[in-house]
């Protein structure tokens, strides 16, 4: 290749991530204004209207907490707790023991006194086996319900819930998590405040619980995480959450709820055939299943988004068990989006067509690909001695200050409006993580996405991973 065909070449590719670059700031700017416009009216809407007394009552619609539990023997009984003392009358909470190794079992039995019910199970189960059902002897855990089954994996745990209930609405959460006491009040509400099309799903905000106290299953005092590795994870979730999914919501665009906090109408979602079992990502592949329905029914629907703090969770401080978590949203990521391709710029889809799935195709599958490969580009032009230095320096800098800009915004903008933590060393740790964040932290997202579409990509066998727990911290 000639001195001239290399130059033209270079001039190519610095516009392509420069226009790549340009366009995916823009976006994140817009977002962060349908963001605050959405967190405005929300709060606006929420000021009157007191719906406590009526969602209380046992007339309120019935709702089906679904927790799938693989080893988790070290907070299932705290966890449990936490969902049996929630402002709710009408609702059950359904605990799928997905074949634990340890003793998970055993203590929900020990601490709950269950006993093994019979109940008949549809001969045509398409599930993994069921081993048992219990329910416990005393009145006041009437509401829990154990599902001992063989392993499946989290969405055959899912499944196998949702068959077995019988209510109106699931709500599909991590056993690790911890509701709030009024969170079933405001999924209701999200549910029933519009009339005028029919509310199929409801998602939220998820919190970091991680160094927090709990007490009783109730969150007692909230703290910044000791682990900077947690930290770090609390500013990706306040930029994900409350600026991120907060603006599709806006638009009613959202493709995506987190299996840590999700509720469903349940008829609408056993009508798609529930969770996909061939998939790591089966949070974001329902919501597609179900917004594909409705599009293709006719019928007028939405996703709504609440962005108050119901839901607390214990997130990885291992680096490795971090890697895998993120490899297996990579891989989830790009099942979905291959298995939905029909929908890329389709405009029967309307904005989930020609604006979300684009989005999501751009610049949450190939971005990290772009970064990754983007560095090698860097070395072989440096080394071939064709790197535009003033270039490399200037978007480099643009995009460093553009990030920790769109942080300091998260942060600041979550203070205002949530105000979650208010210890100023708090915040100002949180500005520090910011900064310190593109350079420590980003590269290994990167890092474990690239190693997720490698994986999926030359079909190399890799199942869900796993996560142990350090549970969470206790006042004394």
């Amino acid at each position: 290749m000639d001195s001239g065909t290399l130059h033209i070449v270079t001039e190519y590719i610095n516009v392509v991530f420069f226009t790549f670059t340009v366009v995916l700031f823009t976006l994140f700017s817009f977002m962060a204004y349908l963001a605050t416009r959405n967190s405005i009216h929300y709060k606006n809407k929420n000021s009157f209207g007191d719906l406590s007394k009526v969602m209380a009552s046992p007339m309120a619609p019935s709702i089906t907490i679904i927790a799938p539990a693989y080893n988790e023997g070290m907070t299932i009984v705290e966890n449990i707790r936490s969902l049996m003392s929630l402002h709710y009358v009408n609702y059950e909470v359904m605990v799928v023991n997905d074949g634990s190794k340890d003793d998970t079992l055993q203590k929900m039995m020990e601490a709950y006194d269950l006993e093994l019910i019979e109940r008949e199970i549809d001969p045509n189960w398409k599930s993994k086996p069921i081993r048992g059902i219990y329910k416990s002897k005393h009145k006041a855990f009437a509401k829990l319900t154990v599902i001992d089954k063989e392993n499946g994996g989290k969405s055959d745990a899912l499944n196998t819930g949702m068959a077995l209930s019988s209510n109106k609405y699931v709500g599909c959460i991590d056993v690790d998590c911890l509701l709030l006491p009024d969170a079933l009040l405001h999924v209701v509400k999200a549910f029933y405040q519009r009339s005028e099309k029919k509310v199929i799903a409801v998602g939220g905000v998820i919190r970091v619980a991680n160094s927090c106290i709990i007490q009783g299953g109730q969150l007692e005092e909230i703290r910044l995480p000791k682990s900077w590795l947690a930290r770090f994870q609390l500013l990706e979730y306040t930029r994900s959450f409350i600026l991120g999914r907060m603006a599709w919501g806006r638009i009613d665009s959202l493709l995506i709820i987190s299996g840590a906090f999700g509720f469903f109408d349940r008829e609408i979602a056993l009508a798609v055939g529930s969770y996909d079992t061939n998939t790591v990502g089966e949070d974001m592949e329902i919501v597609f299943k179900m917004r594909r329905y409705m599009h293709d029914e006719k019928i007028p629907y939405t996703v709504e988004y609440i962005p108050d703090s119901l839901c607390w969770t214990e997130v990885p401080e291992d680096l490795k068990i971090l890697v895998n978590q993120r490899d297996r949203w990579a891989r989830g990521n790009l099942e979905t989006l291959y298995k939905h391709r029909d929908m890329f710029f389709n405009p029967k889809y309307g904005r989930l067509g020609m604006l979300s799935y684009p989005y999501w195709f751009f610049y949450e599958w190939m971005a990290p690909l772009l970064e990754f490969f983007g560095v090698f580009t860097i070395f072989i032009f440096y080394y071939i001695g064709i790197l535009n230095f003033p270039f490399f320096v200037a978007i480099t800098a643009f995009i460093y200050m553009y990030s920790i800009m769109f942080s300091f915004y998260a942060i600041l903008w979550d203070v205002y409006s949530y105000n979650e933590y208010r210890n100023t060393k708090d915040i100002l740790t949180l500005m520090l993580c910011a900064i310190i964040e593109p350079i420590a932290f980003h590269p290994i997202v990167v890092w474990a996405a690239v190693r997720g579409n490698y994986k999926k990509l030359f079909k190399i066998k890799s199942g869900w991973g796993s996560q142990v727990r350090k549970g969470f911290a206790k006042a004394t």
